[in-house]
């Protein structure tokens, strides 16, 4: 299973890690299918967000309504583990959205997973356009 996403948005989610690295970051993955074609930056509402994210409920509401007027559609989210790996927590697990994609980075590791069923990944294949 593959997740094509430029170099360009991977360094995107990257600096954003690296500026904040004792807080989980989080945002939306804006596409079609399984290509990432945008990614929109979110707050992280989580009560404790240096080992959780909660994707801000304004922002998630409006990337939803700027898809039904013709938008790229949230395919998913990404987000960091500050202290730990580019996989899934069991907190992801419990807050996985069965046909969701999912990038985690962690330092410099970024991975694609897909949320297979609730509780359940499938880990992904980065791919950059030009680079198959």
């Amino acid at each position: 299973m593959e997740l094509t996403i430029s170099r360009a948005l991977q360094k995107e989610i990257r600096q954003a890690a690296a500026v904040s690295p004792n807080l989980e970051i989080c945002g939306l993955l804006l596409g079609r299918g399984r290509v990432v074609e945008a990614v929109l930056p979110c707050a992280n509402v989580a009560p404790a967000p240096q080992d959780s994210f909660e994707i801000d409920p304004a922002a998630l509401i409006a990337a939803h309504r700027a898809a039904r007027a013709g938008g790229p559609a949230i395919i998913g989210h990404y987000h960091s583990h500050p202290r730990g790996l580019a996989t899934p927590s069991a907190r992801d697990a419990e807050a996985a959205e069965a046909g969701s994609c999912w990038i985690i980075t962690a330092g410099d590791d970024l991975r694609g997973w897909f949320a297979a069923e609730a509780g359940r990944f499938v880990p992904m294949t980065i791919i950059s356009p030009g680079n198959r």
